[in-house]
């Protein structure tokens, strides 16, 4: 029973903000979420849906989501479809609605290593392929250039390396 006044108790201070306002907890979790994404070269209405659902204590619609944080359908339904591609954000079902309700799943490693694995990962592979078309422009470099050239390579390719070593690592430390 008390879950119940709970639930009661949080949509009646919904519903007393004005426009669906957003609560300070939610702000900072919103903020909090914005930065990460950003660090990830997400787009910021991936954080701020998550940092949202995260801090909800009840699953939200689509139309929920759009008007409290002022969006547009098209950025909410942008930003769930990533969300629900790493695993970060769920549909459930809430009875006596037939609308898609979403709520924010809280185990990172999931997340974490999903992005590795299809956002990371391709871009290191991408990187390889680069590296190999840059070597074959610099052999075509004068003498003078090239040299300066093979050392900003050598970095480059050493770069690499320490990040195709560290994936297999960071997904067996998020798993565990």
């Amino acid at each position: 029973m008390p879950a119940k006044i709970s639930t009661l108790a949080t949509r009646k201070a919904a519903a007393r903000r004005p426009s669906g306002g957003l609560s300070p907890l939610e702000v900072e979790a919103i903020d909090l979420f914005i930065s990460l994404v950003r660090l990830l070269g997400m787009p910021k209405s991936v954080g701020e849906i998550y940092g949202l659902l995260f801090a909800s204590p009840e699953p939200l619609a689509l139309d929920a989501l759009m008007r409290r944080l002022h969006m547009s359908k098209g950025a909410a339904s942008q930003g769930l479809k990533v969300l629900r591609s790493f695993g970060a954000v769920r549909a459930v079902y809430v009875a006596g609605d037939r609308r898609d309700h979403y709520v924010a799943d809280f185990e990172l490693s999931k997340f974490a290593s999903t992005f590795i694995k299809e956002e990371l990962q391709p871009h290191l592979d991408s990187g390889a392929a680069r590296l190999e078309r840059m070597a074959h422009h610099l052999a075509k470099l004068p003498k003078a250039e090239r040299e300066a050239a093979r050392a900003r390579m050598a970095k480059l390719q050493h770069w690499k390396e320490k990040g195709q070593a560290m994936l297999p690592w960071l997904l067996k430390f998020l798993v565990a």
